[in-house]
């Protein structure tokens, strides 16, 4: 079976905001499907970063909503969609971060798998600025005009909202209405994808995991991706060797077939710092 199942087929990208420009090459390069774009598709329907609609499934199942409408509305049996969250990092103390899903759907197979990029290279956040000064400022500082910015006339406020902003003299112009009209306003970073190369590059990153996982064949049935299902921890302590919560093995399932699999040492670490053992350093 392999990869070849994918070869030549249609594959639709539920997507509005451009980010067929990087997961396109690498699929069609990787696993010789044509992509397309459906016309029109409205993902902001399932949640909008700015907030104007609430996103209320968690990020691997707006994925696969989106995968789902994708090929309703288009007939295709195969899809991919990403879905990208932002806030601090899971185990890097104070650093903001990216963390990028992107599924691929196969419906002909029932297929489904899954890439997956966290990220410290990003520009997320936003503050409040009462001159032009001080948001000309933030806004050099995140990347403008490559990453466009977004004004409201105050925090997690969608009163008054511009958005789409990568151009100096509006941004300027914008600015200083929100000056005149409330005193102050909130800048923020566009973290759409197509606003916000940063992101874009993340994107392409869970898309290289993905085909990864993808050309992991069952070493049984030889089904594409034979995933990790599981993530097992207790590595042990270098010094006391007492179980840690480091990784220490992955166990891998087949969606085919459902043969099992665990590997030791996925990291090739056999033993943890002590500086992460919770008993030799409590």
């Amino acid at each position: 079976m392999g990869i070849e199942v994918f070869k030549q087929r249609r594959l639709v990208i539920a997507t509005k905001h451009k980010k067929e420009e990087v997961i396109a090459p690498i699929l069609e390069q990787a696993i010789g499907v044509n992509c397309f774009v459906p016309h029109a598709f409205d993902t902001d329907q399932l949640g909008t970063f700015s907030g104007e609609v609430e996103r209320k499934l968690n990020p691997l199942e707006t994925a696969r909503k989106k995968c789902e409408l994708a090929m309703d509305e288009t007939g295709s049996d195969l899809a991919i969609a990403s879905e990208g969250s932002f806030g601090q990092h899971p185990t890097i103390l104070l650093a903001p971060a990216d963390d990028e899903i992107v599924l691929l759907k196969d419906r002909k197979y029932k297929f489904e798998f899954i890439g997956r990029k966290i990220s410290t290279d990003t520009n997320f956040g936003g503050e409040e600025i009462g001159n032009v000064e001080e948001g000309l400022n933030f806004a050099s500082d995140q990347g403008f005009p490559e990453h466009a910015m977004i004004l409201r006339n105050a925090q997690n406020d969608n009163s008054v909202i511009y958005k789409n902003i990568t151009d100096k003299s509006l941004l300027t112009q914008k600015m200083n209405e929100l000056f005149e009209a409330f005193g102050t306003a909130w800048i923020e970073t566009d973290m759409r994808a197509m606003y916000n190369p940063k992101r874009m590059e993340v994107i392409a990153q869970a898309t290289d995991d993905l085909i990864k996982n993808i050309n992991n064949c069952c070493p049984v049935c030889d089904a594409p991706g034979f995933q990790v299902d599981e993530v097992e921890a207790g590595l042990p302590c270098s010094l006391c060797s007492l179980p840690t919560q480091s990784t220490l093995a992955f166990k891998y399932k087949c969606a085919s077939c459902k043969h099992e699999q665990r590997k030791l040492y996925p990291n090739g670490k056999k033993n943890e710092e002590p500086m992460y053992c919770n008993f030799c350093n409590p």
